[in-house]
């Protein structure tokens, strides 16, 4: 029975850190609405409902599923979690009527391919008539560091103690990481001879070699970015490597504008479609 009350407490406590990473995320995660309620129903119970082990062993179940739930839905798994708390009272001079206590959190997860560490406190102060609470402090370290725009990301986080900010954008960020990877995956091998990745399906650029044209290429640059508010989309530019001969018998400045006329195609098209049809552009001058 110890050992169970111990496994309960330790999911409950990832449930949590899970809970307040998509507590206040937009469409399309309205769903989780049903889970906080679940969430409430649970934390309203007490311990008297696990006098059984055959109740126990019920909420235990529970709590596992709501968890691999929420996961799935966030892409978020909690692996570590700790809390602390300190009531200032006991070591600060208040006011009478004020309560203040504050905590200190530890996790570890994953978002897919990322892993993070966070560390956290929690001022509360509770007067007469409200309660409020306040992030003191925040300190992220992630893995890998080859991500630049994370890097960024984390220190504008960190500056503005926006525990928010921070779960919505690295989920946001690892859709898009996906999708590219997909992306560029799907046309190596459908054009295997024309698309190259120098680094892999995790590359952010995709070359396409003309056969026909020795020294002609275009190189699709694929970054993600992050701005000041966490905001994430992507930004295609598309590169062109020619000789220099066939700039000068570019009068037309075909090459020239090749990048602007992407950017218009990409708005006209999407994503997809506009790389398919550069792709096919040579293939069929390959043929």
């Amino acid at each position: 029975m110890d050992a169970q009350r111990a496994e309960v407490r330790a999911l409950e406590a990832e449930i949590a850190a899970l809970q307040r990473a998509c507590e206040e995320l937009p469409a399309p995660w309205e769903g989780t609405a049903r889970v906080r309620k679940s969430f409430q129903e649970t934390h309203q119970s007490d311990s008297k409902r696990w006098e059984s082990s055959k109740d126990l062993k019920s909420h235990l179940g529970h709590l596992k599923s709501e968890l691999s739930f929420l996961s799935t839905l966030t892409g978020f798994n909690i692996r570590n979690y700790t809390k602390q708390t300190e009531d200032l009272a006991k070591t600060e001079m208040t006011e009478e009527g004020i309560k203040k206590v504050l905590q200190r959190h530890r996790l570890s997860g994953n978002c897919h391919m990322v892993t993070f560490q966070l560390e956290f406190q929690i001022l509360e102060i509770q007067t007469k008539e409200n309660l409020s609470s306040v992030i003191t402090d925040l300190n992220i370290i992630m893995e890998p560091t080859e991500y630049l725009e994370l890097s960024e990301f984390v220190s504008r986080a960190e500056e503005r103690r926006d525990l928010f900010m921070f779960f919505r954008s690295l989920h946001f960020f690892v859709e898009w990481y996906e999708y590219r990877k997909r992306t560029f995956k799907h046309f190596k091998d459908k054009y295997p001879d024309t698309v190259h990745l120098s680094e892999g399906s995790c590359s952010s650029c995709m070359e396409i070699h003309s056969a026909r044209r020795p020294g002609f290429e275009l190189v699709i640059v694929w970054r993600i970015q992050m701005d000041e508010e966490g905001k994430v989309s992507p930004k295609l530019d598309l590169l062109t490597k020619v000789p220099g001969r066939a700039l000068e018998l570019d009068r037309n400045r075909v090459i020239e504008t090749a990048p602007q006329n992407f950017r218009t195609l990409l708005g006209v098209l999407g994503i997809e479609a506009a790389l398919e049809s550069l792709i096919k552009l040579l293939c069929a001058e390959n043929d």
